[in-house]
């Protein structure tokens, strides 16, 4: 599989609602400490901002949302549920709060050695909602605060194509407050989607950054 180059800083320091239809098509890429490289190609994003009920950021930093408003381009990744992790990307301004929550991905890279760590085969099964990817990749606490510009355990690269066939939104899944903010963008059509219950999605229009 060939790889683009990383998305640079500039690319996630704008609003979490321009990041996140950028978002797809681009492909996730974990490095294992053992050197294996596993990658999916992002197919679901939710877009969470300032003044936004539904984000960890509304009521202001806590020790556990803290990187949400540090730099741009930073994982954010946490605990839910009592039972899997969750990763988002930092984007905005400094101080700002806001982020991209990954919630699905087409496995490119690694299947096998994700369908180990997820217990199951079926590839649509491996990222298709945001416990599963992170579960997938191997992406936990450990990775909360990784900068996704430098690091090499977790990257975001421009992907081969880079652009999605045909990009849709709806409302946000399992919120609720901020109901009516239809920041859930996907790749329409896509066997990775997750399932969820959102609104009746609309297409979206736009030219994107490369």
């Amino acid at each position: 599989m060939r790889l683009g180059g990383r998305l640079p800083r500039s690319f996630f320091a704008r609003p979490s609602t321009e990041v996140a239809p950028d978002l797809l098509g681009r492909v996730l890429v974990r490095v294992l400490p053992d050197g294996k490289r596993l990658a999916a190609r992002l197919v679901e994003v939710e877009a969470y901002g300032p003044n936004d009920p539904a984000s960890h950021a509304f009521s202001g930093p806590t020790p556990r949302n803290v990187v949400m408003f540090g730099p741009p381009g930073h994982l954010y990744v946490y605990f839910t549920y009592g039972m899997h992790f969750c990763s988002n990307v930092v984007t905005g301004a400094n101080g700002v709060g806001s982020a991209v929550l990954l919630r699905a991905a087409e496995p490119l890279e690694g299947v096998d050695e994700m369908a180990v760590r997820r217990g199951v085969d079926a590839p649509t099964l491996l990222c298709s909602g945001p416990g599963r990817l992170t579960q997938a990749l191997d992406i936990s606490r450990p990775e909360n605060g990784v900068d996704l510009v430098r690091e090499v355990s977790v990257q975001l690269r421009m992907g081969d194509p880079v652009a999605p066939r045909s990009i849709a939104r709806s409302t946000r899944v399992g919120v609720n407050v901020g109901t009516e903010r239809r920041w859930r963008f996907y790749e329409a059509g896509s066997a990775f989607v997750s399932r969820g219950r959102p609104s009746v999605p609309e297409a979206v229009r736009g030219s994107r950054r490369s």
